[in-house]
């Protein structure tokens, strides 16, 4: 009888994720213009959990760009513009053969419908990805994370304005072609599903610019899936070898009781949460999401064309930020807005992410029984506040244990035959916060000596961790 792997696959990349937003800084330097993160407020006088942009209008864009920088962390990020060779030299000492990070589309072309793309950030990406490849890491990168020109948001209404179809394909194919034989393993777009918490950040909608922002939500996805699936037809005319991925960021809930209202309830709920991967892997809209949408009396415009781009431009892989899991139910609507409440099951972070390691496994399950194509986590790991031992040391066990938990039923899934081929830890060097844009919270390997408002001396140093993960890729996940 055949019987499934019980470890990890040879060449399974073991790397780590960042994001251009979170970490560059020089926010102004070399033609880049304006974009989304640019305007992420510190908020650290609310509660961690309540440190989200949210729904932002026109008024709170232009007040943001006459602030001062010191109140908007990811302007300055951690200064990876200027210190990424030695940060890529850091990153690849842990023994990683892959780093996924992104390109700041404000870089490339910086209002976002400029008639040439700008020179000078595409040098920059040359340099950057050929560091990565030079220091033995295979480069997998996000093409759109939270880093369009904020120029889409004022002069047209983000991706809800149907322009933004054609100036993303463009974008894309700049990349693609400028970077081929180099870059294989492309995600267009970080975490798609995510409309509620990054609304603003992902689709770029002003909440003042349209009449139902709900509708506008979803007309701006649908515009963006389209572009992507463009985009992908395009990337594998330009180079055969590339490989395409959506992602998830991973929002399946469990049922909150026992009730079938709760339990039909959560189901609704993570459909609608596969609804993304359905259009982009499978190729056309489920039925579920046209009664979602008559439920909601919304109105999705499909242009012509749309329906065979779709099902034209599929994706080859699937990938997923994992965390936490909640509760969703009726019952827990009646409560919160989201119908989402905590498992009192679980232990949970700092900032009150329960910790489910389990809930990974049965994720990937979900995923992998759903659409049958390789999938990679390109994002897992806890925030927490480290502290600095007076001779330097970073002693992080909370850390090692979280990733050790979560690796280990990692291979609990590969052995229930889930074709998994590469894992991401979030922030391998620390980087600012995407949700909270605060510095404190450390997911790293490699501690950068910065607080909240910028002040340190931006020394890096090696945790506890660091030494731990070497151990993890040189045994190729045995050794844990």
């Amino acid at each position: 009888m055949k019987k499934n792997p019980d470890k990890f696959p040879q060449g399974f990349l073991w790397g780590g994720a960042l994001a251009a937003n979170q970490m560059e800084g020089a926010w102004k330097e070399d033609g880049k213009g304006w974009c989304l993160a640019d305007i992420n407020r510190a908020q650290y006088d609310l509660p961690p959990e309540e440190r989200y942009n949210m729904e932002i209008d026109t008024a709170y864009v232009k007040r943001a760009m006459e602030e001062d920088d010191l109140l908007y962390p990811k302007r300055r990020g951690i200064d990876f513009y200027h210190t990424y060779e030695e940060d890529v030299k850091l990153l690849a000492g842990t023994g990683m053969n892959s780093l996924r990070t992104s390109i700041n589309w404000a870089r490339i072309f910086p209002h976002g419908d400029d008639a040439e793309p700008n020179e000078e950030g595409l040098k920059f990406y040359d340099r950057l990805i050929d560091c990565i490849i030079a220091n033995g890491m295979e480069p997998m990168i996000t093409i759109s994370h939270y880093e369009m020109p904020l120029e889409l948001t004022l002069r047209y209404s983000g991706w809800y304005s149907r322009e933004l179809v054609d100036l993303f394909v463009r974008y894309c194919e700049v990349l693609f072609e400028r970077y081929k034989g180099k870059v294989h393993k492309w995600i267009i777009v970080n975490q798609i599903n995510l409309i509620v918490h990054e609304s603003f950040n992902h689709l770029g909608i002003a909440a003042d610019k349209v009449d139902n922002l709900l509708e506008a939500k979803y007309q701006g996805v649908h515009n963006e899936m389209v572009a992507c699936a463009i985009a992908t037809k395009k990337a594998h005319q330009i180079d055969l070898d590339n490989e395409i991925g959506m992602m998830f960021c991973s929002n399946l809930t469990y049922p909150c009781s026992a009730r079938p209202e709760d339990i039909f309830w959560n189901y609704r709920h993570n459909q609608m949460e596969m609804l993304y991967g359905d259009i982009m892997v499978r190729g056309e809209y489920p039925g579920y999401a046209f009664r979602y949408f008559e439920d909601k009396g919304l109105n999705i415009h499909f242009y012509e064309g749309d329906e065979e781009a779709l099902k034209e431009g599929t994706v080859d892989f699937v990938s997923l930020s994992y965390y936490y899991t909640r509760l969703s139910g009726e019952e827990a609507f009646l409560h919160t807005e989201l119908g989402q409440v905590p498992n009192p099951n679980l232990k949970s972070s700092d900032w009150g992410w329960a910790i489910d390691p389990v809930g990974l496994r049965y994720t990937l399950n979900v995923y992998w029984d759903r659409y049958q194509k390789p999938i990679y986590i390109t994002e897992n790991g806890i925030g927490a506040y480290d502290t600095v031992e007076a001779d330097g040391s970073i002693h992080d066990p909370y850390r090692i244990a979280y990733l050790k938990a979560h690796i280990e039923q990692m291979k609990e899934a590969i052995h229930d035959g889930v074709d998994l081929r590469g894992y991401y830890p979030w922030g391998p060097i620390d980087i600012v916060s995407c949700s909270s844009s605060e510095m404190e919270k450390r997911y790293g390997f490699i501690y950068v000596d910065l607080d909240n408002y910028g002040k340190g001396s931006g020394k890096r140093s090696l945790k506890d961790s660091y030494y731990w993960y070497q151990k993890v890729t040189a045994s190729n996940g045995e050794e844990l």
